[in-house]
């Protein structure tokens, strides 16, 4: 597929969604292990409040009625930031020479949150509608994230190496692995956040690969199952 075109700057000013509390947002970061910098907060908000002016038109994801973006989205995302980190320390990896993949990224959850926690990361997104891909490379310019790429394809067909390739609630996790197994560099793994585990969907993973690891995740304000599934090959 051809590179999704750039869009133009936005003109109007991005303001805060008035659900989304600065003060709670600087201590739910905390909560999750993450010393945020002002300008990280800032650059947070600017994106929640820029997905949400173009989900409001072209539906780029799925936000539930009465679901708060601050924890159902926003601190969801940031749930993958410390133990995306942890993997690297144990492959013995500085964040500067990894490189992420994040498979059906859509409206950059949580992609875009793991590029602005992370700016040493290199983070890929990669997505097979144009809209949502048109949207990531919006905000990838107005945010100023050096570190991102947005690529319009279906990840079958995408070449590259990646240390990590990540997805959240993005397709069974057999045809997560079965999809992406080319690009995983060596010594590398997958990194599948899942609301409840579903002992049928493991069991039908491929072969060759083994559950590394299934890390409950504590998500600040949310009293709802999360978890973090590590895939690795045999």
């Amino acid at each position: 597929m051809a590179p999704a075109p750039i869009p133009r700057r936005s003109p109007r000013p991005i303001a805060a969604p008035p659900d989304l509390d600065r003060a709670a947002l600087a201590r739910g970061a905390e909560s999750l292990g993450l010393a945020l910098t002002d300008a990280q907060i800032v650059a947070l908000e600017r994106f929640a409040s820029l997905l949400l002016r173009w989900n409001r038109v072209h539906n780029l994801t799925a936000i539930g009625a009465g679901e708060s973006f601050l924890t159902h989205h926003l601190l969801d995302a940031l749930s993958l930031v410390a133990p995306l980190h942890a993997v690297l320390d144990q492959q013995g990896m500085a964040a500067e020479a990894a490189r992420v993949l994040d498979v059906g990224a859509g409206g950059g959850l949580p992609g875009i949150p793991l590029a602005i926690a992370s700016p040493a990361l290199s983070v890929t997104l990669v997505d097979a509608v144009q809209k949502k891909v048109a949207f990531l490379t919006q905000a990838a310019l107005e945010l100023g994230l050096r570190n991102v790429t947005a690529r319009h394809a279906r990840v079958e067909s995408m070449s590259g190496q990646y240390e990590v390739i990540t997805s959240r609630a993005f397709a069974a996790l057999g045809d997560f692995v079965r999809w992406t197994a080319h690009l995983r560099a060596p010594a590398g793994c997958w990194l599948a956040m899942k609301a409840r585990i579903d002992p049928a969907e493991l069991a039908a993973l491929p072969p060759d690969v083994v559950i590394g690891a299934i890390v409950p995740l504590s998500v600040p304000g949310l009293d709802e199952e999360r978890h973090l599934i590590r895939i690795e090959t045999r």
